[in-house]
């Protein structure tokens, strides 16, 4: 199982110590509504964790394409009085009645009420508040319910985000996301009364009413009425878990990241592991770049080809250090590797681009990394008409039909196919990255894109050779073994660059569209400072209180 094989690596190491508190609390989300409930939160002396429950929770209203109670996520902590870190599974399970995927053959695992995986959400929330917060449900709910009643004005991103996906919403989402058939313009004010109403239901009674009383029982009907999957057994079996993150280190800097069903820590684990005697920092740009390129497809194939819900698979071990030196071996550094010639699995994966990330610390130092979502743009495009909940489409990130490519161009393999009430896999990855003075809370949007975000972002604090700011907003590049294509932003590479890669025999394209959303806090721990960065591509927001 995949815990033996962690405990047993080379990479686990002893959590560095925070001697330090920080000077201020912080939160760094994608939208400023949503930053503002954290810190609301905080000024009524809530903790970190509690702001990020009213985090989550309003980036649920005010980015509802992205995220919400209908999806799932991971939060992944450090508890500064327990000098612990821990991962909240909070990520959603298939339905028992999607039974091993067959439904998919003629159902859409996209669109549609019966794409939707069992939301976990609003069981992390609870968890994170009743075990690691210190202020009342109803204090960490109300910035939501406030948003989601009285509205809000959308903004860029939210208009072409409906307009992208008004063709499959059904009418209930179209009530709400539409004004006279359109998507609505930047500032008209969106209201969602029965989303409010179910989160005031959530203030009062908890996870409880979700899974087991009076809105799971609207939510179940709905879902039986219009073709949904879940019932009530599954939503009254939902539980949330606790899991070790990932840990792992590079040249005397420490990754904690999330762990499976998330691919994102044993992606980077593996990436940063091939590359472990290297010096990337020395060496030029485009031998860097290229070493990259080449260690991201190996790590993306085993990715495609080993990976699942740990809980149902077996996972071999990948980090061995003798297996990790020969994928070393294989690269030449004058060369591309074609994917097609590497042994093993061959085939493309995917994951979603309009998921959210948000990070936060309190002047405790305790810190959260979250990364939540309903996978695709709208999720599955359905609104449950009793509740108001925008459900996910996540079953599409399950290996539905082993071989063939998801709505991301990512292809997986049978360790990440659908079973009754496993957990699909993901590409959130929730981070902190820590050298001797520094701590980097890191995390983003962009599906199968988001662990080369969040690695190349991390080998920039690494190198620490440009301001904080490049390291969130420098244009980005990937790869992820099929297609054999290393996509790239625009301005990623220089001319010289983009010459010389292709002379190596790497397959170039560049994205006709930014990618990423991230949203980071660095905290010097040597003098307490902190600085955010909030993703120059999205429309999101740092804001801090200084300590007394």
């Amino acid at each position: 199982m995949l815990k033996k094989y962690i405990l047993a690596s080379l990479f686990m190491i002893p959590s560095l110590a925070h001697a330090a508190q920080s000077s201020a609390s912080m939160v760094v989300s994608a939208h400023p509504l949503a930053t503002e409930a954290g810190i609301q939160i905080l000024k009524q002396g809530g903790n970190a964790f509690d702001a990020a429950a009213a985090t989550a929770l309003a980036l649920g209203v005010v980015e509802p394409g992205s995220s919400g109670i209908g999806g799932g996520g991971f939060f992944l902590l450090y508890i500064a009085k327990e000098k612990r870190y821990v991962m909240i599974d909070a990520r959603e399970t298939s339905p028992t009645l999607a039974g091993h995927g067959e439904i998919y053959n003629t159902q859409s695992s996209i669109n549609g009420a019966q794409s939707a995986g069992v939301p976990g959400l609003l069981a992390g929330v609870d968890h994170l508040i009743s075990r690691y917060g210190r202020i009342a449900r109803e204090k960490n709910a109300s910035p939501a319910i406030a948003l989601a009643s009285n509205g809000f004005a959308i903004g860029s991103h939210l208009h072409g985000m409906i307009k992208w996906r008004k063709g499959v919403l059904n009418d209930a989402a179209q009530v709400i996301f539409l004004n006279n058939g359109h998507a609505p313009q930047k500032g008209y004010v969106l209201h969602q009364k029965a989303l409010a109403d179910t989160l005031l239901s959530f203030a009062k009674h908890g996870a409880d009413d979700f899974y087991r009383g009076e809105t799971a029982g609207r939510l179940v009907a709905d879902m039986k009425r219009d073709g949904g999957l879940i019932r009530e057994k599954d939503l009254a079996n939902y539980k949330i878990i606790e899991r070790k993150p990932m840990q792992f280190t590079y040249h005397n800097t420490q990754f904690i990241s999330a762990a499976l069903p998330s691919s994102g820590g044993i992606t980077m684990a593996e990436t940063f592991g091939i590359l472990q005697h290297d010096n990337l920092k020395k060496m030029s740009a485009v031998n860097r770049t290229h070493l990259l390129i080449e260690a991201m497809k190996r790590a993306y194939k085993d990715r495609n080809q080993y990976l699942g819900d740990g809980d149902f698979v077996r996972i071999p071990d990948l980090l061995n250090p003798q297996r990790l030196r020969k994928l070393r071996d294989s690269i030449d550094l004058k060369k591309a590797t074609p994917s097609e010639s590497l042994k093993g699995f061959a085939e493309p994966i995917g994951a979603s681009v309009d998921t959210t990330h948000f990070s936060i610390i309190d002047d405790e130092g305790n810190m959260v990394s979250a990364t939540l979502s309903i996978n695709y743009g709208m999720g599955s495009g359905y609104v449950s008409p009793s509740t108001g909940i925008l459900m996910n489409d996540e079953m599409d990130d399950f290996a539905t039909r082993p071989g063939r490519a998801n709505a991301y161009g990512l292809i997986q393999g049978k360790a990440n196919a659908i079973e009754p009430h496993k957990r699909m896999l993901s590409s959130m990855s929730p981070t902190f990255v820590m050298d001797k003075n520094r701590t980097f809370i890191v995390g983003t949007p962009g599906g199968s894109r988001i662990i080369s975000m969040v690695m190349l972002a991390s080998m920039y604090f690494i190198m620490d050779d440009r301001p904080p700011k490049q390291w969130v907003n420098t244009p980005r590049f990937h790869h992820q073994f099929l297609p054999d294509v290393v996509q790239y932003e625009a301005e990623a590479f220089s001319p010289k660059m983009l010459k010389e890669l292709q002379k190596r025999g790497h397959h170039l394209k560049q994205m006709s569209r930014q990618y990423g959303n991230m949203q980071a806090i660095l905290w010097n721990r040597s003098n307490g400072k902190l600085t955010g960065i909030s993703d120059a591509r999205g429309e999101g927001k740092a804001m801090q209180i200084q300590r007394p």
